[in-house]
């Protein structure tokens, strides 16, 4: 049951095969024995049965408020929710309760979703791998698989690997049948990323699909709230769901249509897919690259036109990115000075010492170090040449995906991560800033140029776990991007982790990552 697609749960519910309470009984027994994954900063237990219930008594009405009532979901503990703490995962906001609830969280409560909990994180959503949070890293789901354990030769409780960031909880929460389905914020790759480490489906609408309210913020210029699930069709439902203009947030723009469910027939002999060369990047590892051959091979097979394209400014986009986020976390993060919001020192001796000591213990080193590059990166003599450039080569990298969706392409057909999760110890051997650059190089283009891209697991690598292949879209084109990310998904077979778990059996197609490589990649 706890695998079951969103369709299939709403089914269940009405021919009274499960209730909305018992199915809320059996994810949070799941996440105490799945407690070693740290997915969780807090469970909402008596919060998810009330509204269990609550459900309950709608569905023998037979009232029920849409395809999602009932259905139990998680949340990144970056988004407000009314009454339950919010703390970013960082000490600064340790004992924060927001008065209110973020729209997408309120979308989906009025909906009659089910909060389970709130979910674990890099602090203030700054990190690719889930480990620097106050309150410890995230395990991967799939570094208890037995297709990792065979293969990898990795021991019981050691040698796990990292689940990616910075939402890595929502995505492990969703892997381990926690949840059907959970928020994460995007701001260069933070659902994406572990999303595909994870084997999940990751997706990252267009900026201003989605609203922002609530969301506690990092680059208010690149921001997305992110909808993590098992199937292309759940992010579809989730994201007719939380889409459309807010009020309260005036970057957001109307839906351009309903979105509800796919089309089980969609044509991809209509599709014209772009392979871009520039994405060939250093690092990448020969598994990821037969998977990127293997999908472009599938397009071409069914009819679908491949094409190798150039995005030229690529090369300067992690770069920029950096500079531009960095800039924008010193100005979000200013408003934490032991006044307004969060943790307060007891050093009190004066303003400034009260000021220094209050962001000193509440924040991180890799808060504060982005905060003092971001205030460099402002200063009046440096303003020009670092964050008004980086801002005019944000624009190139923007009208270089317009040129290229102009032409004719359809979606881009990119890898999301260089290679397969990494192992805890050997990821936290580097520091926050290479390991980020590392992770966000294929994820952080569509932030800068707003547009929309999910990731699709694809198939497995020869240690055991899962690899992601992205597809990017043109601005507000996100239900045409999802009918062909849910072509991927039915083409490649994808085995879920649950059949990894009982069995040995890792592949459902063991030469998927030695193919030949196609022309177009």
């Amino acid at each position: 049951m706890l695998g079951l697609t969103l369709k299939e749960v709403s089914l269940a519910f009405r021919e009274g095969r499960i209730s909305p309470t018992e199915l809320c009984r059996k994810c949070l027994n799941r996440i105490k024995k799945t407690q070693r994954l740290n997915a969780y900063i807090a469970v909402t237990e008596e919060f998810a049965l009330k509204q269990a219930r609550q459900s309950e008594a709608r569905l023998l009405q037979g009232i029920p408020k849409g395809p999602l009532d009932g259905i139990p979901f998680a949340v990144k503990d970056n988004f407000c929710t009314a009454n339950i703490r919010t703390t970013c995962a960082s000490k600064m906001l340790k004992d924060y309760t927001p008065p209110y609830n973020a729209t997408v969280v309120q979308k989906l409560l009025d909906q009659g979703a089910v909060l389970m909990g709130k979910t674990n994180m890099d602090e203030f959503a700054m990190g690719a791998g889930s480990t620097d949070g106050a309150f410890g890293p995230v395990r991967n789901p799939w570094s208890y698989a037995a297709s990792y354990r065979t293969q990898a030769g990795a021991a019981s409780d050691s040698d796990w690997v990292i689940t990616g960031g910075s939402s890595g909880g929502s995505a492990a929460a969703v892997a381990s049948c926690t949840s059907y389905l959970a928020l994460g914020s995007d701001t260069g790759g933070s659902t994406r990323n572990p999303g595909a480490l994870c084997g999940v489906v990751a997706l990252k609408p267009t900026y201003g699909l989605v609203s922002r309210h609530g969301l506690i913020p990092l680059v208010n210029s690149m921001d997305v709230p992110g909808i993590i699930t098992r199937s292309v069709g759940d992010a579809a439902i989730t994201l007719g769901v939380l889409q459309g203009a807010d009020v309260r947030d005036s970057t957001t723009v109307p839906a351009p249509s309903a979105l509800t469910e796919l089309p089980e027939d969609f044509d991809v002999r209509n599709i014209c897919v772009g392979i871009p060369k520039e994405y060939h990047a250093p690092g990448l590892s020969e598994e990821t690259l037969a998977q990127w051959s293997r999908v472009a091979d599938l397009f071409e097979k069914a009819g679908a036109r491949v094409e190798q394209v150039s995005l030229p400014h690529t090369q300067y986009s992690i770069v920029c990115y950096h500079v531009l986020c960095h800039a924008e976390v010193a100005s979000n993060m200013a408003r934490f000075d032991g006044l307004e919001y969060g943790h307060r020192s007891e050093m009190k001796s004066s303003t400034e010492v009260m000021y220094a000591s209050t962001r000193h213990e509440g924040f991180n080193d890799v808060v504060r170090g982005r905060i003092l590059s971001g205030n460099y990166f402002l200063l009046k003599q440096n303003y020009q040449h670092y964050f008004v450039k980086a801002q005019k080569v944000r624009r190139l990298i923007a009208d270089d995906f317009r040129h290229v969706f102009g032409s004719g392409i359809d979606v881009l057909l990119t890898p999301t991560t260089l290679t397969d999760a990494a192992c805890y110890h050997d990821f936290t051997q580097e520091d926050n800033r290479t390991r980020s650059a590392q992770e966000d190089v294929f994820t952080q283009p569509a932030n800068m140029a707003g547009l929309p891209a999910v990731s699709v697991p694809t198939g497995l690598s020869q240690r055991g776990l899962p690899i992601g292949l992205q597809l990017i879209g043109p601005a507000l084109e996100d239900k045409k991007l999802l009918c062909v990310a849910q072509w991927v998904e039915q083409s490649v077979g994808f085995p879920s982790i649950s059949d990894c778990e009982n069995t040995q059996e890792s592949r459902k197609d063991p030469g998927a990552t030695r193919r030949e490589q196609t022309s177009a990649v």
